[in-house]
C-alpha cells in the first residue's frame, strides 16, 4: 500500500448503522480503501458482527444462536461479501473483561478457517486488543496480516514493543489517536511496521497525522477522510 489508507470504522458508521451490511456497502460507495468490523462468537460457533458482547436488549451474544441475532446483525461471511472491492480489518473481540472471553481462542480459529476457505489472503488484516489472540493468528493463519490494537504505547516502550511485534511477524500497530505522536510512527516504521490509528473524525487531526506519515486512518466519516487525503 503506497497511499494513506482510509479505513471505514464499523463501515460508514456516521451515515449508516454501524457494523451493518448497509454501512459496509456505503463505505465502498464512498470510495473507502477498507472496512474495519468487529467479530464475536455465538453460542453455536458462528461469527457475529457486533461491537459489544451484550445486545441492547440485554442478551449476551455468546449465549444465543445465530438465528436469534437481531436482523441487522450480520455474520462474517455476508459482511465480507458486502465489503467487495475493499480490504477488511477484522477485529476479533476476545477481551478478558468481556462476557465472551475464551482463553482457548476458538473464535480466532474459526475466523482463520473461514479466511482459509475464502482465499484472498491479501484482503484481510486481523487485529485484537488481547495480544495472545493476535499472536495466535500468526500460527493459525500466517498468510494473513496481523496488528496489535491498543490505546497506545508509552514513548519509553516504543522500541521494545516495535521489536517484539516485528519479531512475531505482525504487520502493524493500531493505536488510539488520543495517544499517538510522530515518534511512535517513526519508530514503528523503522522496524518495518505500519501504523493505522483510530478513531479519527476531525479533519484537522487527519491532516496532522497524514503529515506525520500515518499509514491508515480509521474513521466514522470515510468521505471526510478521502477529502482531506485528496487535499494533502
Amino acid at each position: 500500500m503506497t497511499k494513506i489508507q482510509v479505513i471505514a470504522h464499523r463501515g460508514a458508521s456516521r451515515a449508516e448503522r454501524e457494523n451493518t451490511l448497509e454501512a459496509f456497502r456505503r463505505a465502498g460507495a464512498m470510495g473507502a480503501d477498507a472496512v474495519e468490523l468487529d467479530v464475536r462468537r455465538t453460542q453455536d460457533g458462528q461469527m457475529a458482527i457486533h461491537h459489544d458482547a451484550v445486545l441492547p436488549d440485554g442478551r449476551v451474544i455468546c449465549e444465543i444462536t445465530a438465528v436469534e441475532l437481531p436482523a441487522h446483525v450480520p455474520l462474517l461471511p455476508e459482511a465480507l461479501d458486502a465489503c467487495e472491492g475493499m480490504w477488511v480489518n477484522i477485529e476479533i473481540k476476545n477481551h478478558p473483561l468481556d462476557a465472551d472471553f475464551d482463553e482457548s481462542d476458538r473464535l480466532a480459529a474459526t475466523v482463520a478457517q473461514h479466511l482459509s476457505d475464502r482465499g484472498e489472503d491479501h484482503r484481510w488484516l486481523i487485529s485484537a486488543f488481547h495480544r495472545p489472540t493476535v499472536d495466535a493468528m500468526r500460527t493459525l493463519r500466517p498468510e494473513v496480516r496481523t496488528a496489535w490494537l491498543t490505546d497506545g504505547v508509552r514513548d519509553e516502550n516504543l522500541e521494545r514493543v516495535a521489536r517484539d511485534l516485528a519479531g512475531f511477524g505482525h504487520s502493524a500497530l493500531h493505536p488510539s489517536t488520543r495517544f499517538l505522536n510522530q515518534r511512535c510512527i517513526d519508530v514503528f516504521h523503522a522496524h518495518g511496521l505500519q501504523v493505522n490509528s483510530w478513531t479519527i473524525d476531525d479533519p484537522g487531526r487527519m491532516a496532522e497525522v497524514i503529515g506525520w506519515g500515518i499509514d491508515g486512518i480509521c474513521t466514522n466519516v470515510p468521505d471526510v477522510a478521502l477529502q482531506v487525503r485528496g487535499a494533502q
